[in-house]
């Protein structure tokens, strides 16, 4: 009885991590927390469209993941630079393409659509969202000024003098 019950809690503590990623994720490329939005229903709806941003940017990564693999996507995908271009095309896509060319998606069933984005994903070069993880810290230089007496304090001027 005890060890299915630890298995349980080991089991929810193991999805908290994947939670707190999300909002970690939501916070650092999908900026929801604007600084901004002083009242708490305008911080509130901000809130949300960030939970709506980051699952249509999770249904993306689901679609490369499916084309490209899992391992592919998980360690070479920046969340940062694939938010980055959604928000950059965004605009000039719907210049080039006006919104009644895109209402043939609310037709779509949900294996159609993702068909569709597994055939749009195939075609995604993955170079251009490749993360840039930070190297391995360098070791602080040692100091070479004031090496050998350079600063002293006044306290132990006085002191020594005394």
């Amino acid at each position: 009885m005890r060890k299915a019950s630890a298995q349980k809690l080991a089991e929810s503590y193991g999805k908290r991590w994947t939670i707190e990623t999300m909002f970690q994720e939501l916070t650092e490329t999908l900026t929801c927390e604007v600084n901004a939005l002083g009242y708490p229903k305008a911080a509130l709806f901000g809130f949300c469209l960030a939970l709506m941003a980051y699952n249509a940017v999770a249904v993306v990564k689901a679609a490369l993941r499916a084309v490209h693999g899992h391992e592919t996507v998980h360690q070479d995908l920046s969340s940062y630079y694939l938010a980055l271009e959604i928000s950059q095309t965004y605009d000039g896509m719907m210049v080039a393409i006006p919104s009644p060319h895109w209402s043939i998606f609310r037709s779509m069933n949900a294996q159609q659509l993702a068909d569709v984005l597994q055939e749009l994903a195939a075609h995604v070069n993955l170079r251009r969202y490749k993360k840039h993880p930070r190297g391995p810290k360098k070791k602080p230089t040692q100091r070479t000024a004031y090496k050998n007496g350079g600063h002293v304090s006044t306290a132990k001027i006085l002191i020594k003098k005394i």
